[in-house]
């Protein structure tokens, strides 16, 4: 939660032309969403609960609508020539964008992989979508390891990087389609985004 909260924050670092607008329409909702979630369940999660996760959903949908829109419009801009001598701003912009398109990748993975934390916690789901290498392996963790967010984020972090897997392998189509389109969009960022704005810098 408190990754999710601080990648929230960091919109406010957004210009004004390449935020969603009104600027207090994604912090008020999350805010809403946040404290719904807490209520529902203020402690560490240890079942699956139905409401928990439309909660959560929509938490990880709204963050991908608010980074979705910034990378579009940053995309925009460069392609129309109107972020021209705001080589600062471009920076800025592609790496907070960046940033969290990882968090939200690793969201996503985090709610979808075994039918999402609830489910794991409760031993609901035995196939896994995403094969880590303490569950390849036994002599590497205890029999009842289960990864953790920061398991999934360290997941996104290097799938966007590397643009392929590196330790985490995909085993369901899902998983497959989900690496492949945030490669693809970490790589036009980095590509078109940050070497421009690189090659910009005065």
């Amino acid at each position: 939660m408190g990754v999710v909260v601080a990648t929230l924050v960091l919109q406010v670092a957004l210009p004004d032309d390449m935020a969603l607008r009104p600027w207090w329409l994604l912090p008020a909702v999350s805010v809403l969403l946040v404290v719904a979630l807490l209520l529902v369940n203020p402690g560490r999660m240890s079942q699956f609960s139905a409401v928990e996760r439309v909660i959560a959903l929509l938490l990880v949908a709204a963050v991908t609508v608010v980074n979705a829109w910034s990378a579009a419009s940053l995309v925009d801009g460069i392609a129309t020539g109107t972020v021209d001598g705001r080589a600062g701003a471009v920076l800025v912009t592609g790496g907070v964008v960046y940033w969290t398109n990882i968090v939200v990748f690793s969201l996503w993975y985090w709610e979808f992989d075994r039918g999402g934390p609830g489910r794991r916690a409760a031993g609901r789901a035995e196939f896994p979508d995403l094969q880590f290498p303490q569950m390849a392996d036994p002599d590497l963790a205890h029999r009842d390891w289960e990864p953790s967010y920061l398991d999934y984020l360290y997941f996104s972090f290097t799938n966007a990087a590397a643009f392929s897997p590196t330790d985490v392998m995909p085993l369901r189509i899902w998983a497959k389609m989900t690496m492949m389109l945030q490669a693809a969009i970490s790589l036009v960022l980095a590509l078109m985004v940050v070497a421009w704005a690189v090659g910009g810098l005065k």
